[in-house]
């Protein structure tokens, strides 16, 4: 099964997606489910997974409903109060839905120290208990609470969502990789290579700039902890769909077809349990 393991769908308005600001006009519109499920096919995609946008659990009940009336819509990642005292409430509400695989929360926009929290570390193990996903949403200065988190949940699955956003546009890497290089000693932690195009230059990206960025991922995580994901439709305001999905095609043709299986489906179905 080909997976497209990172998208998104919104009903767009400019107070709740006050971050699509006007650099990014060609995503100040809605985005759903039959706006992507001919992109899918088009590509040979069998399904996608649905990763949260809005920190609100409202958003989980529109998506839980997608999953519901959309088949190709595989799995869905959600969002929920990690650091709230009714967690496991929460989780256990939550889990009769059975498309929805993990969570994730917008760490990217909080301060540098925010995983370090035992508010939030208890949050994260909690998940494990329902053998739930984290994705982690960071920048490269929040790689070092990263690696904090991982080290006190070695029971958690954790993936590293578009490749931890590296500065490409200004070739940034040393810092990036030492980090990466740590996080992936953990078993416990895959990596999508998705979301390249919006940290490099919008306008003049070449396929090449993100090799170096593959070479580490590839060399540190493996075929077997490595997951495709588009971005979509975020990645629009980079890129079109096939421009995304041929800089991974085209680095990844060296593998093996068994080896290109697992990063284009087969792993994010071990890793979501599709």
């Amino acid at each position: 099964m080909t997976i497209d393991a990172h998208q998104h769908f919104w009903y767009y308005d400019s107070v709740n997606y006050a971050w699509i600001d006007d650099s990014m006009k060609a995503i100040q519109k809605d985005f759903l489910p039959a706006d992507l499920e001919p992109i899918l096919q088009k590509n040979g995609f069998d399904g996608c997974v649905l990763v949260q946008v809005n920190q609100t659990e409202h958003e989980n009940d529109d998506f839980l409903k997608f999953a519901e009336l959309y088949d190709f819509i595989k799995g869905v990642v959600g969002w929920v109060d990690l650091r709230a005292d009714n967690l496991s409430e929460r989780l256990v509400y939550y889990k009769p839905f059975d498309k929805l695989k993990g969570f994730r929360h917008i760490v990217q926009g909080e301060p540098v120290g925010f995983m370090q929290q035992e508010s939030f570390i208890k949050g994260i193990k909690q998940l494990a208990d329902f053998n739930y996903t984290y994705d982690i949403l960071i920048y490269p200065k929040q790689l070092k609470d990263a690696l904090h988190l991982v080290r006190q949940c070695p029971d958690n699955h954790f993936i590293i969502d578009h490749i931890a956003k590296p500065d490409i546009k200004y070739k940034d890497i040393s810092k990036w990789s030492n980090y990466m290089r740590q996080i992936a000693q953990h078993e416990n932690v895959f990596c999508k290579v998705s979301g390249m195009v919006t940290e490099a230059n919008w306008q003049k990206w070449q396929k090449e700039d993100f090799y170096i960025y593959l070479d580490i991922v590839l060399e540190f995580f493996g075929v077997d902890r490595i997951v495709y994901g588009s971005d979509w439709p975020v990645c629009l305001v980079a890129g079109q769909y096939e421009e995304q999905l041929a800089i991974v095609q085209s680095y990844f043709e060296k593998l093996t077809s068994t080896e290109k299986n697992k990063i284009f489906g087969g792993n994010a179905v071990r890793f979501y349990k599709l």
